[in-house]
């Protein structure tokens, strides 16, 4: 265990990235498909920096972003409306969703949709899927005004919704990404807890903690 002199020479940034390390979720990738409003892209940057995702994969046919990680670290705009997120979360551009579907197969990764009710597909309300079933999962958005391409649902597993009461039934991008990653990244971490491999097998004999305490 590091002593406390090793611990208070470290940066407060580092400090911190240590402390939230077992806290997230290990290849769980977000998909913006080609989003209208950059404000958005940094928005959903920092729900996935915030609630633990690994990656942001942005569809950009409009070259909006930057192909090099480091350039969208610092750019001010983009930083800005993460609130700085950006510079902790790995973000990588595609210029199609051929493209990325392409990339998220190579590297066997199972892909859900956020969208309503498709006729056809497995479709589930938010509460009701099991999103620690796959090792590898990317949770697809799409477009504000548009929703996701039907090639993107096509290639989907599951059509996931947020169940919703109120007389207007939608939400903006932002928030429904804040709502749709708090579920899934709860089910995640609630799982690898529990068991070290998939299949629910390798229970381990006391779970791991899945919130970090408040004492500082």
């Amino acid at each position: 265990m590091a002593s406390d002199e090793s611990v208070k020479a470290k940066r407060p940034a580092r400090v911190r990235a240590d402390e939230i390390k077992a806290f997230r979720c290990k290849n769980l990738i977000v998909v913006i498909e080609e989003p209208e409003n950059p404000r958005n892209i940094g928005t959903i940057i920092r729900n996935v920096n915030a609630l633990g995702a690994e990656k942001v994969y942005v569809v950009d046919p409009r070259k909006v972003l930057s192909d090099d990680w480091q350039n969208l670290r610092s750019e001010p705009k983009l930083s800005k409306l993460s609130v700085s997120a950006v510079k902790w979360t790995f973000v990588k551009r595609f210029d199609s969703t051929e493209e990325c579907l392409a990339h998220l197969a190579k590297n066997k990764f199972v892909s859900v949709a956020t969208s309503p009710h498709v006729k056809g597909r497995t479709n589930k309300f938010l509460h009701e899927a099991d999103f620690a079933e796959h090792a590898k999962l990317a949770v697809w958005f799409g477009n504000e005004s548009r929703g996701l391409s039907d090639l993107a649902i096509e290639h989907s597993e599951t059509c996931i919704s947020i169940p919703m009461f109120g007389m207007i039934e939608s939400l903006n991008l932002a928030t429904s990404s804040g709502i749709v990653l708090y579920e899934v990244t709860k089910q995640r971490r609630d799982y690898a807890s529990r068991y070290r491999l998939r299949d629910r097998r390798g229970e381990r004999t006391e779970p791991l903690p899945t919130l970090m305490t408040s004492e500082r």
